[in-house]
């Protein structure tokens, strides 16, 4: 599996909206999905298809990677891929993915387009989106069936509609938390908000399903208006004080290695393998959001400030 990519936050954006698609770089968004689905209406599926090139190209090198969100019908996913996979465009968004066969065979519509367009195989990423019930039973197999996935979703509103069921915090915490470890099994990032995401007005509920949501695991999650990407960008990076105190743990490690120790006390409590390892992670996730063209390191308005902490 290749490098999991570092996406706090996806912006989805109607492309047949030109004032949106506009100021969609400007929003500080680690990625931008271009949609083609849930934003475009039925009669509009075509003059979408064709603002992509134009779009894309707007968008390619201001910071954000591109990406587009396709259709799930077959014969409208054919048509979507054949308008996205292009350079400028890095990843598909597959809504409604139902097992490992569905999507390898989108993969191979999108290995024969690449190939048409001369890029490079596997140029464009996936993020596999889980739906509904099958696609969840599924979802093990789906995290390890093509290379090019590097994310996986639970859709909050689709899945809760497929199961009859209110989108609570209480009724999506096991399934979003089911499917953050199929991820992790297969190499793939986990992505979404733990409980409803769909309240706008709601800015502090909000902050509060995105923090809860990154202790959970997660490490970002979609956006559908600019004014939650600054806080998915927050919850989803790790403070100055995590990080200072990963340092820590970091340093206390290597200073146990060079006296033969497997294990030592930092401040009371037992640091081992698996706890360096987290702290490592952390570390080298806050190198590659500091070394990122948008957005640096991010910290919440309660931190220090993070140019005291050395990386």
């Amino acid at each position: 599996m290749r490098e999991q990519p570092v996406w706090r936050s996806l912006l989805f954006v109607p492309v047949n909206v030109p004032r949106f698609v506009a100021k969609a770089a400007d929003c500080g968004a680690d990625a931008i999905i271009l949609d083609l689905e849930d934003s475009i209406a039925l009669s509009q599926k075509n003059a979408a298809r064709d603002a992509i090139p134009a779009a894309a190209a707007a968008l390619s090198g201001q910071g954000p990677e591109v990406g587009v969100r396709i259709n799930r019908p077959l014969r409208d996913a054919v048509r979507d891929i054949e308008a996205a996979v292009r350079p400028g465009v890095t990843f598909l968004a597959i809504p409604k993915v139902a097992d490992a066969s569905h999507l390898l065979l989108l993969c191979e519509v999108i290995d024969a387009v690449e190939s048409e367009r001369g890029m490079q195989h596997g140029t464009t990423k996936l993020i596999a989106m889980i739906e509904d019930p099958i696609g969840y039973r599924h979802m093990h197999d789906i995290s390890r069936s093509s290379d090019r996935l590097v994310a996986m979703s639970l859709g909050t509103e689709d899945f809760a509609s497929e199961m009859g069921m209110e989108p609570t915090l209480a009724t999506l915490t096991q399934p979003k938390q089911n499917m953050a470890i199929a991820a992790r099994a297969g190499g793939l990032a986990p992505l979404g908000i733990v409980g409803p995401t769909t309240h706008l007005s709601d800015t502090e509920g909000f902050r509060t399903a995105a923090e809860l949501s990154a202790t959970f695991g997660f490490v970002g999650s979609f956006a559908v208006h600019p004014s939650q990407v600054p806080i998915l960008n927050a919850a989803f990076s790790p403070t100055a004080t995590a990080l200072a105190r990963a340092i820590a743990v970091a340093e206390a490690a290597d200073r146990a290695a060079e006296q033969g120790l497997g294990a030592v006390s930092l401040d009371g409590k037992m640091i081992d393998r698996p706890v360096v390892e987290r702290a490592r992670s952390l570390i080298g996730r806050a190198a590659r959001i500091a070394g990122m063209s948008k957005g640096d390191f991010q910290q919440k308005p309660s931190e220090p400030s993070a140019a005291s902490v050395r990386l």
